[in-house]
């Protein structure tokens, strides 16, 4: 989500829900009201001022609408309030579909960001203590992937027969005796304080202050295992074919935009080529997962 991912501030939650709120009830103007086509985003990023500025020069018209919650930008899409969104990754729209039952689906891939294992007191995963609590997003899509963090980084092992969405539940070893806290995803920096150590989500970590080089561990965006979690710009289903929606997709891989992109992020994320087909075939596999669950 980071976008989904996927990254949030929580002060600024509780305001950004009100204005979401009055955005998805009062705005009915689509964009061929409006000329423009909104995509909603989570958090200000450079990399999106640039492809706007890209799609200006040939005509497209972009509103950026800045959500500071992970439900509320498909939320908005669903109702029409905005055309895109891109603050995803296709483990948490498939949930959300099967969910609200929604037809939201990805028209390009954007990138896939490490998930990473921080702490403030421990420099090595060796250094966590026995009896240690370790914080992880308690939304399913990231918790499944926190724990195969923590089964990578060796300090768990999972059931064989784990599915995408992985609970505590799920752990068959756990030879430090660690206390897993499931915690919201944007809480999981402040819980540092508090834990031996916390998997935060980068979008989440880099609004913290933290970088990704900083986490003691982290998995690898390159594996195929991290599939699920590659970050897509999405429509709804009516609007798959729409031309104008997907050379914005294509822009976002302009060679400008994944400058910004790499600097933005500072190593968060990783540029993602998958096309069209291959998303959609990935979501629909992962659908079959949640509806199996």
């Amino acid at each position: 989500m980071e976008h989904p991912s996927f990254p949030v501030r929580l002060a600024a939650t509780a305001a950004a829900i009100a204005v979401s709120t009055t955005l998805l009830t009062a705005c009915s103007t689509d964009s061929a009201g409006s000329g423009k086509v909104r995509i909603g985003i989570s958090g200000a990023s450079s990399d999106w001022d640039v492809l706007k500025q890209k799609a200006e020069a040939e005509g497209i018209h972009i509103e950026l609408v800045t959500f500071d919650d992970y439900a509320l930008p498909n939320k908005a899409l669903a109702a029409g309030d905005i055309e895109l969104n891109a603050f995803q990754h296709l483990a948490f729209l498939s949930q959300f579909n099967a969910n609200n039952g929604t037809a939201i689906v990805p028209l390009g891939a954007t990138s896939v960001s490490p998930l990473g294992l921080y702490s403030l007191k421990h420099k090595s995963v060796d250094q966590i203590p026995d009896g240690g609590k370790i914080a992880v997003p308690n939304d399913p899509s990231n918790q499944g992937r926190a724990l195969r963090v923590l089964e990578q980084a060796k300090l768990i092992e999972l059931k064989p027969d784990t599915g995408l969405y992985g609970t505590p539940e799920s752990i068959s070893a756990n030879p430090k005796h660690l206390t897993i806290v499931p915690v919201d995803a944007q809480q999981t920096p402040r819980s540092l304080q508090d834990t031996a150590a916390a998997v935060i989500n980068s979008g989440v970590a880099g609004q913290a202050g933290y970088e990704v080089k900083q986490a003691i561990f982290r998995d690898d965006p390159k594996n195929p295992s991290t599939r699920p979690y590659v970050n897509v710009i999405a429509a709804r289903a009516t609007d798959r074919d729409n031309a104008t929606y997907l050379r914005i997709a294509e822009l976002y891989h302009s060679p400008e935009v994944q400058a910004a992109a790499a600097e933005e992020s500072k190593g968060a994320s990783v540029p993602s080529d998958l096309d069209r087909a291959a998303l959609q075939a990935e979501l629909d596999r992962l659908a079959k997962q949640v509806k199996g669950r």
